[in-house]
């Protein structure tokens, strides 16, 4: 690793906020005592909201955004980690608090680190990054709410993107039998490669929400909120669970009580960022063993460094299948 490597930036002047490519040294980066080079992060929804300055993501300036890094250990004071050992790192403050994956270089929190599991590559690990992980996180949590495949089917909302793509993967490799919503009919044949055995439209969900409605589903994931997810819960099934992990559409939930008191429906809020670190390798672990590398392959397209900014775009517009790899050298 050269002394200086490339690195976007984010600095704020008044209400603005300006992100530039830039070099840094070693000496610019925040305390750690795990170094890594760093050869792939990812972008996702919250780094899409943080390099636009849309949602106040970033909480210190300057900041190097990027909330996933994966990469090589070039130097280790903690007895955890040994040089050329293969890491990544999701959440934690990463591109909000602490230097994010968007540099060739990090200095991390060995308490933040995490080996990438085999058979996964660095490249494999941001294929999945923060929106996988939350996504196996929300099938952990469904598990644990006794939602099993005979319970009856799983709905998993804005199905295209991410955590979706992902949870759709996962669901399918277990046994569920998947409902995928979508707002791009064009997507139905990518949702059905990844084991979707339904594929309905998102505006099933856009009406007013009902306090209650026909049971369709014993589980759901969720990764939009605000109306989608309170006609969600309405048609929820008697017993079921929703796993709640995102807020595409909005942070409001205009719902009753009438899911919870009357059908029982449990709301399981999916919270990753500082996540314990014994649920992160459970996560992890799974991930190794339940996610099919030939569809993760298959919703995955790798960008370069100087492609992230449009990325950013193009994830909140919603023109993004899938998962995006950012290769940092390129």
């Amino acid at each position: 690793m050269s002394e200086r490597f490339k690195a976007l930036l984010i600095t704020k002047a008044g209400d603005g906020q300006t992100v530039a490519e830039t070099d840094l040294s070693v000496d610019d980066l925040m305390e750690g005592d795990v170094t890594v080079a760093v050869s792939h992060s990812t972008v996702n929804y919250k780094d899409g909201l943080a390099l636009t300055g849309r949602s106040p993501v970033v909480r210190r300036f300057p900041m190097v955004p990027g909330v996933d890094l994966a990469g090589t250990v070039t130097r280790s004071l903690s007895p955890a980690f040994r040089e050329g050992e293969r890491v990544l790192v999701n959440g934690f403050g990463l591109g909000e608090t602490h230097y994010g994956g968007y540099a060739g270089c990090a200095r991390l929190q060995s308490g933040w680190v995490l080996r990438i599991p085999e058979p996964f590559s660095p490249a494999d690990a941001m294929a999945i990054g923060t929106a996988g992980y939350t996504a196996m996180l929300a099938v952990l949590a469904l598990e644990d709410a006794g939602i099993t495949p005979e319970k009856g089917s799983v709905l998993v909302t804005g199905a295209a993107g991410g955590v979706g793509s992902v949870g759709v993967a996962l669901l399918a490799k277990l046994g569920y039998r998947v409902i995928a919503a979508t707002g791009r009919d064009e997507e139905s044949g990518y949702l059905s490669g990844l084991g979707a055995h339904d594929v309905i439209p998102r505006k099933e969900l856009s009406g007013e929400p009902r306090p209650l409605a026909r049971e369709r589903w014993a589980g759901a994931i969720d990764s939009v909120g605000s109306t989608t997810l309170a006609n969600v819960l309405a048609a929820t099934s008697k017993g079921g669970a929703v796993a709640a992990c995102g807020l595409a559409q909005g942070m409001d939930l205009p719902t009753s009580v009438a899911p919870f008191i009357l059908r029982g429906v449990s709301l399981l809020g999916i919270e990753s960022v500082h996540m314990n670190m014994p649920r992160r390798r459970q996560a992890w672990e799974r991930l190794a063993r339940d996610l099919d590398r030939q569809k993760l392959a298959a919703i995955t397209r790798t960008i370069g460094f100087h492609d992230i900014r449009d990325a950013a775009d193009g994830i909140l517009a919603g023109r993004v299948r899938g998962r995006l790899v950012v290769a940092i050298a390129s």
